[in-house]
């Protein structure tokens, strides 16, 4: 189904919102600072709306305001060819790598390896049971790690949840060899401080470094003690992972008391997270930098000596990002858009109420040269099409569309879907492409959604929470270009010079 006017749907809807003000109750009994990403749990638990809000959403669909329950919505220049469900893995699905002809998707429970040789028809080869959330996942060569970020009774991959309290509890990288992509083998753990939210790939060619995101130290954990204001560095021979190790924990935010020198958070500034690490970051190899979306921060940073990153610019938004969750370089290195994962990813934020400006992207341009370059903001963009207060929608993971002298990417929004936009004019981003189902339910906050959406070989590569692997085609003369860039490997967390 072609969705013919978004405009109708996104007037009457904020007409709705500001007249009841029913989406900001929703959105306060959220916590202000944002708990990001879902919890370790599945995507089948809901948080029950009022009645009103469930006849709100069911007046929208009736009127074609917004999507049937499930439906399937796209702009005219993309094609769905087609969705994997779920299958032996239940959990929540969370984020995708890419090497050759595979695709590598990661679950709460696990990961799970498509052959993608057919776009069309992805053709599961291996699932991995492995639980312990996020498991973010990245390849290299013949090697894939997974992030482990909630407490385990032990690095096995038959570990049981256990509290963070235990000094005996276990959180960090998993490493396995997928020189067989049928048969992965898991072959090394390396415990780090406060766990893994996520990773990033630093990749030579004799080792792997790996930047470790983490983040929300307490007292009362044996293995995640304050300050926390950095990173844990891991180095993974090629030839021998088995002897991965922690290398060093550089700090990113220096100075004095017990929370380090990054934002303060509430009460100095309410509604924005304390830094204490950082949510994820983006290295550029090619450029020898990195940007870092950390909390109550973004950061510009140079790795040319990777395992001593060194801070080159600091930058808050204290009016309109509560949560720096992730960070994308265009080609050209002379732009970061990082994005605000407000409300945690599971808050129903893309409405009238909530506005254009919060849980949005926002675009930096960088500004001069070498160690006195600067982030300098330039705009926000946030989806058009206002989502249903049943449906958990923020800015989320995305990848650039390669495409010479053009600053395009593609990024998911959990309900909101996927969008495809354009920021070559930093000041005036606009979208030129989406896809999206309707709410998941109509009567509770049920989380779903894309978790991550890239762009890789010509495809767009979808992995929703709820409802499993997502493949689009994606026809517009504005992207087109970007058909003929084709790579070996993507990590979008490791971008990869697309021109070289």
């Amino acid at each position: 189904m072609i969705l013919k006017d978004p405009r109708t749907r996104h007037r009457r809807l904020g007409v709705v919102a500001a007249a009841t003000g029913l989406l900001a109750a929703l959105l306060t009994a959220v916590p202000a600072a944002a708990t990001p990403d879902p919890g370790d749990g599945t995507a089948a638990s809901g948080k029950e709306v009022s009645q009103s809000i469930e006849a709100q959403v069911r007046s929208a669909i009736a009127d074609g305001e917004i999507p049937g329950q499930d439906e399937v919505v796209h702009s005219d220049n993309i094609e769905h060819l087609t969705n994997i469900p779920k299958d032996a893995l239940p959990g929540t699905n969370s984020d995708l790598a890419f090497q050759g002809r595979y695709a590598f998707a990661g679950n709460y429970d696990g990961f799970r390896i498509f052959d993608i040789s057919n776009p069309k028809a992805p053709r599961t080869v291996a699932q991995v049971l492995c639980p312990g959330s996020q498991n973010d996942i990245s390849v290299s060569g013949n090697l894939l790690f997974l992030s482990t970020d909630s407490s385990r009774s032990d690095s096995s991959c038959n570990s049981t949840t256990q509290p963070v309290t235990e000094k005996s509890s276990w959180e960090g990288m998993k490493v396995f060899d997928i020189s067989d992509k049928t048969n992965p083998k898991y072959v090394a753990a390396v415990e780090t401080a406060c766990g893994s939210h996520t990773h990033t790939l630093v990749p030579e060619r004799k080792n792997v470094y790996i930047y470790v995101s983490s983040y929300s130290p307490n007292a009362a954990y044996p293995d995640c003690q304050p300050p926390h204001d950095g990173i844990s560095v891991i180095k993974v021979p090629r030839n021998a992972p088995e002897k991965a190790a922690v290398v060093g924990f550089p700090v990113l935010f220096p100075g004095e008391g017990p929370d380090g020198g990054g934002n303060p958070g509430a009460p100095t500034n309410p509604g924005v997270s304390k830094t204490t690490g950082c949510h994820d970051i983006t290295v550029l190899p090619s450029k020898d930098l990195a940007a870092g979306a950390c909390m109550g921060d973004g950061i510009l940073f140079s790795i040319a000596d990777p395992e001593h990153p060194k801070v080159i610019d600091q930058v808050q938004d204290n009016v309109n990002f509560a949560f720096w969750h992730s960070a994308t370089f265009n080609q050209k290195a002379n732009k970061v858009v990082f994005t605000d994962e407000l409300g945690g990813g599971g808050a129903a934020t893309c409405n009238a109420t909530v506005g254009p400006n919060r849980g949005a992207d926002g675009i930096y341009d960088i500004v001069g040269k070498g160690d006195k370059r600067k982030l300098v903001f330039r705009s926000y963009f946030k989806i058009p099409r206002h989502q249903a207060d049943t449906e958990n929608c923020v800015a989320h993971n995305g990848s650039l569309i390669p495409v010479k002298g053009k600053d395009i990417m593609v990024q998911a929004w959990y309900q909101g879907g996927v969008s495809v936009w354009e920021f070559t004019d930093s000041s005036r981003p606009k979208e030129i492409g989406y896809f999206e189902r309707g709410p998941l339910t109509t009567d509770a906050l049920k989380v779903g959604g894309s978790w991550s959406a890239y762009y890789y070989n010509g495809y767009i590569y979808s992995n929703d929470i709820a409802k499993g692997f997502d493949v689009l085609k994606l026809s517009d003369r504005r992207t087109d270009p970007a058909k003929w860039v084709r790579l070996n490997e993507l990590n979008t967390q490791t971008q990869p010079d697309y021109f070289d």
